[in-house]
């Protein structure tokens, strides 16, 4: 696990270095896709990429990690809605390539095998991009989600509709009670993955993550295990780390 601690302009370029890589080195690449305020600086250092470089999303498809039950197709926070107003809609990126569980789907469980086999059909995700909350959950997968789990129907916690609250008006009982959501073996299956956190309100659970036991108590630990992580702190989501395992920015990628 690299560990880089960075301003966040620094970050921004060091996330989106990660998804353009897999846009170079692949015709087809797989991209998964986060929503939530810390991925929003990467999307946007890809979408000047596109309108000044010219970086082309054409040939990807794209999953993302998770989707509320029950919110309307045209609700803003769906975080289909997200993706297409953070990112899609501003690059070259096929709407009908990006892929999200159908948290309108009659049969939940149904839909969320379906989303589970569109993944492994597409080959598997070469760059996962994801955050963490402040419970160390990473997608819907909350504490004690088993580590083998797959795509599945999940219960948010009352902590993380309140830490959401903030994307519907501060009324947590806006914030759906459901999701869908990638299970963490799902996640560990990518390629490579790349984690954005930012500010003091992660601290603990990234110094759990990245020097914590294993322990589903704090999902996010299972990366400990995975042969491709880095990890992209700011100075306050780092605050409670011992220095030993950061490693300079321009090492990342490596």
């Amino acid at each position: 696990m690299h560990v880089v601690v960075a301003g966040p302009d620094e970050l921004a370029r060091a996330g989106a270095d990660a998804l353009e890589g897999a846009l170079l080195a692949r015709r087809d690449p797989v991209l998964g896709l986060a929503t939530g305020s810390s991925p929003v600086p990467v999307y946007d250092e890809l979408v000047r990429r596109h309108r000044e470089g010219g970086l082309s999303f054409a040939g990807a498809r794209a999953f993302l990690l998770d989707e509320y039950v029950g919110l309307p197709a045209e609700h803003p926070e769906r975080y289909r809605n997200v993706i297409d107003r953070e990112l899609v809609s501003h690059v070259d990126l096929d709407p009908a390539r990006v892929h999200a569980p159908d948290g309108l789907a009659r049969d939940l469980d149904a839909a969320a095998a379906r989303y589970e086999q569109q993944i492994a059909a597409a080959g598997g995700v070469d760059v996962q991009i994801l955050g963490i909350g402040t419970d160390g959950h990473i997608a819907f997968n909350e504490p004690g989600s088993p580590f083998d789990s797959r795509t599945r129907v999940g219960e948010l916690t009352e902590q993380t509709r309140r830490d959401n609250a903030r994307f519907f008006g501060g009324d947590v009982e806006a914030v759906p009670r459901r999701c869908l959501t990638q299970g963490l073996a799902t996640i560990m299956s990518a390629r490579r993955i790349v984690l954005l956190a930012r500010g003091r309100a992660k601290a603990e659970a990234v110094r759990h993550m990245v020097e914590g036991p294993v322990s589903t108590a704090w999902p996010a630990t299972v990366l400990q295990g995975h042969p491709d992580v880095t990890v992209l702190l700011d100075e306050e989501a780092a605050s409670l780390l011992r220095r030993g395992d950061v490693v300079p920015l321009e090492t990342a990628g490596r």
